[in-house]
């Protein structure tokens, strides 16, 4: 017996071509909580791994469409993503395809004109339906500190780099289990350099936390 996602599948694939490079078209399957399928894969997922959405989504999903809603993608590419439920004969949510369309190279030209003329509402950041994926808080952060520096992850020097670690950990994201597997990737590190990196930050953080310490006791 056939998968009752695989008609689906073309579907994907004609959106990913017609639009490519820029949308990602990916299939969930909500009875095994897994990726189905994703064409013109940009967001460093593959089928079967985990959808990261929660347990009991497929009985609160009530709308057919869900969005369009802000995303990051793990390289702090801003992404605006649009989901469509996916039903079987009985109206029972089987399934989610999500399409993701980088719109970074556009969104520097809308942001630049969006300074001069103040027109445009601001895109929601995040959506209910991703509010579980830790990989979407990842990204969240990473995308906000090259936004903040006005530099590219290619661009980043030693320092920048441990600024960056800094702030995942200041922003708890090395206490989520596989968090470090994940950054590690997305930085091109070794998981050995990241802990490395990680203990010099943290050595140097409660040192500077113990001259303030320090200070306010003399003061």
């Amino acid at each position: 017996m056939s998968h009752p996602l695989m008609p689906y599948i073309p579907v994907c694939d004609a959106i990913a071509t017609l639009f490519a490079p820029y949308v990602e078209a990916v299939l969930h399957d909500l009875d095994s909580g897994l990726i189905f399928h994703i064409a013109n894969v940009f967001s460093k997922r593959r089928p079967g791994d985990s959808s990261l959405n929660e347990a009991d989504l497929a009985s609160s999903l009530e709308d057919d469409v869900i969005g369009p809603y802000g995303k990051s993608n793990w390289d702090g590419r801003r992404l605006k993503a649009i989901t469509a439920v996916l039903r079987d004969a009985e109206g029972r949510p089987i399934g989610l395809l999500c399409i993701n369309h980088d719109i970074e190279a556009f969104a520097g030209v809308f942001d630049q004109l969006r300074s001069m003329v103040d027109i445009a509402a601001p895109m929601p950041k995040t959506s209910a339906l991703m509010a579980e994926d830790w990989r979407e808080a990842v990204n969240s952060v990473i995308g906000d500190f090259l936004g903040t520096r006005r530099a590219a992850l290619a661009g980043l020097t030693s320092a920048d780099m441990d600024d960056l670690i800094g702030m995942l950990d200041a922003r708890g994201v090395f206490a989520i289990r596989k968090a470090v597997p994940y950054v590690a990737a997305i930085l091109k590190l070794s998981r050995a350099t990241i802990y490395n990196r990680l203990g010099a930050v943290r050595q140097k953080q409660e040192a500077a936390n113990q001259e303030n310490r320090s200070d306010k006791a003399d003061a």
